[in-house]
């Protein structure tokens, strides 16, 4: 037992540390939370293999990530403007994270140029600056991570 609560705060103090990173280090704090996002989907991938509904990687990204001690919002309801016509709840970001960074999730084969188009809209229309594709369908997870930005550098995470 006491083995087992020795692992957990190493787990706990090495996420303490990665939470710190991605507060600052002198680049956008977006960049350092993608790269916890992008590290957790890695290894919901590996647990889980790739071929499950995307709600169930929703459910167990959040749930990495919450655990990693980040603040992860789903199916958060983002509202479009047009003109003079609002929509309230017009799409719904599968994941924000942290308040910054939108994840948009996929279980597809092959991720298609308008996953690419519909994250940067959502990004757009969310006011983020940060985006994420996941596609958990890929063989590996790092073939299905695209990152997409809206008027923040090019970092890569």
């Amino acid at each position: 037992m006491r083995r087992h609560e020795a692992g957990e705060n190493e787990l706990e103090k090495r996420f303490a540390q990665r939470r710190e990173d991605a507060k600052g280090g002198g680049s956008a704090p977006e960049n350092g939370v993608a790269r916890i996002v992008v590290d957790a989907a890695v290894h919901v991938h590996r647990a889980l293999g790739p071929g499950l509904l995307e709600s169930v990687y929703e459910i167990v990204l959040a749930f990495e990530l919450r655990r990693r001690g980040l603040h992860v919002a789903r199916q958060v309801p983002i509202d479009v403007v047009y003109e003079n016509l609002r929509i309230d709840g017009g799409f719904r970001a599968d994941l924000i994270v942290e308040g910054c960074v939108l994840v948009e999730l996929k279980s597809v084969e092959r991720s298609a140029p308008v996953h690419k188009k519909q994250t940067l809209t959502y990004l757009r229309l969310a006011n983020l600056r940060l985006g994420l594709l996941l596609n958990f369908g890929a063989p590996l997870m790092r073939e299905g991570v695209t990152r997409l930005v809206n008027g923040l550098p090019a970092e890569l995470p």
